[in-house]
């Protein structure tokens, strides 16, 4: 969906900064023409449109797998006075390193920012309680990390891989040397006819042999790197109580490698663990969060440091908070939430033959239960709802309406596997906060339509969940909807 700037007809992609660094903002889900002048460097020639678009052509083909991998399409384009570059974003939002096509470095950076408003990453998900978390990317350093997101956002990416690396820690076989009470490995019998016979301890047998550890110098690193996070951490409780939380979770990871030594790691460390064979992903990933709290490195944004790429889907963020609201609301008026995101909600289909068929099964984001009633949730990160609220639906365009069919019949379709007596199909959708606010003075945030399949009663639901809003009171417009009988 399209939005004008400042230039009349264009999407506003804002340079931050001009000069050989730039980073660019632009909403997630729109359109964007972007005058490719900041491709020429200084020194530009008399005539520079025929430059302009090589370099232009030239930007597009170096990027077109970062662009493609982040959900972008790029072209170029001329309008009679100038080079464009139009992309188009998808429903992804994080900031990712885009290649000079002159130095051929990573100059520029592109932010990719949410459509709907929201109060900040970092706010959002102390409140959703961390069910999905941004994605750093292995991509090189961005020219700028961002002051929207605070440092404890990291620091949550970099506990959570720490917490899972130490669940899977491999062990390995090290040469150990202990007097034993029995035999065990390679006994030194010299010495224990010399100082332990004559002495009469003779259940004090000197051994060598092999013994399954834990790296010391890998848990000595990571022990080094909590207690770093622990200070980043505790210079951070002005924040408020979402900082906590990390915290204990935090001091927690630490109680598990005390027993080693703080150790920092050398570059030499790094690099023989990252080489060592039949290393597995939470590995690697555990090594790189360590690497990031040792480099002080942030994510990348818009102020005026180096930061990390990263990405997060906003289709799972808004799940993720619809889960959220949605178990507030059990909280509130009672009732057992089971999320597809952990696999709760899944129904198989069974094929005849097994191996035929597509679909293998149906899972809806989210069920509600009560007594003899189950709610259906599904959540859509899609502008369908603003759309509806500000057109008559045979104005919208043809594509819009089918995409909401699609909806329609989705959720529809999840209504199938549930054999309770009443059961209420409900499509969330976000909008922005002015939306909410108008559609609630003229009570019109819910939708709803009502059938009958045999003796049971269906209801179908079509409700707005605004990101920048107080959650009790979205909690008890929905709830006086969803659960009213």
């Amino acid at each position: 969906m399209s939005r004008t700037g400042a230039r009349a007809g264009k999407s506003p992609l804002r340079p931050v900064e001009a000069g050989d660094k730039v980073c660019f903002a632009v909403d997630d889900s729109s359109s964007v023409r972007l005058p490719a002048d900041f491709l020429l460097r200084r020194g530009a020639p008399r005539d520079p449109q025929p430059v302009t678009a090589r370099l232009a052509h030239q930007f597009v083909r170096i990027n077109e797998g970062l662009l493609r991998n982040f959900g972008i399409t790029a072209d170029v384009g001329y309008d009679g006075r100038e080079v464009e570059l139009h992309l188009q974003t998808g429903s992804r939002v994080g900031a990712i390193p885009l290649l000079s096509p002159t130095s051929g470095k990573p100059d520029y950076g592109l932010v990719v920012q949410p459509r709907f408003d929201w109060p900040g990453i970092g706010p959002m998900l102390a409140r959703m309680g961390w069910r999905v978390i941004p994605e750093p990317l292995r991509l090189p350093m961005l020219p700028r990390s961002d002051r929207k997101v605070p440092p404890w956002v990291l620091s949550t990416m970099v506990l959570f891989r720490i917490r899972a690396m130490l669940e899977r820690l491999q062990r390995r076989f090290t040469i150990g040397e202990a007097e034993l009470t029995a035999p065990r490995g390679t006994v030194d019998w010299g010495r224990y006819a010399r100082t332990k016979v004559p002495t009469g301890r003779l259940l004090e047998v000197p051994c060598r042999f092999p013994d399954l550890r834990d790296d010391a110098a890998l848990l000595g690193a990571l022990h080094f790197t909590l207690r770093r996070q622990l200070a980043s951490l505790e210079s951070q409780r002005a924040t408020g109580t979402v900082v906590l939380p990390l915290i204990a979770l935090c001091q927690g990871l630490l109680d598990r490698v005390r027993h080693v030594p703080p150790r920092r790691p050398t570059d030499r460390d790094r690099l023989l663990w990252l080489r060592a064979p039949l290393q597995t992903d939470v590995f690697r990933d555990g090594l790189r969060a360590m690497e990031w709290t040792i480099d002080e490195r942030g994510l990348a944004g818009l102020a005026e440091h180096t930061g990390l790429p990263w990405v997060m889907s906003m289709d799972a963020f808004s799940e993720a908070w619809c889960e959220y609201v949605v178990t507030e609301l059990a909280r509130h008026y009672g009732g057992h939430v089971r999320a597809g995101r952990l696999r709760e909600t899944v129904t198989p289909l069974l094929w005849e033959p097994p191996f035929t068929g597509s679909q293998r099964f149906l899972m809806p984001d989210l069920v509600l239960e009560r007594d003899d009633e189950t709610i259906i949730i599904d959540a859509k990160y899609k502008s369908h709802w603003e759309d509806l609220s500000l057109e008559r639906w045979f104005d919208l365009e043809t594509t819009v309406r089918e995409r909401h069919r699609n909806d329609l019949l989705q959720v529809l379709a999840y209504t199938t596997s549930y054999a309770t007596k009443r059961v209420t199909a409900c499509l969330l959708y976000p909008c922005r906060k002015a939306t909410w606010d108008s559609l609630r003075q003229r009570g019109r945030l819910v939708h709803q339509a009502g059938l009958h399949a045999g003796v049971r009663e269906v209801r179908l639901l079509l409700a707005a969940v605004p990101f920048d809003a107080e959650v009790d009171g979205v909690v008890g417009e929905i709830g006086r909807a969803v659960l009213q009988h």
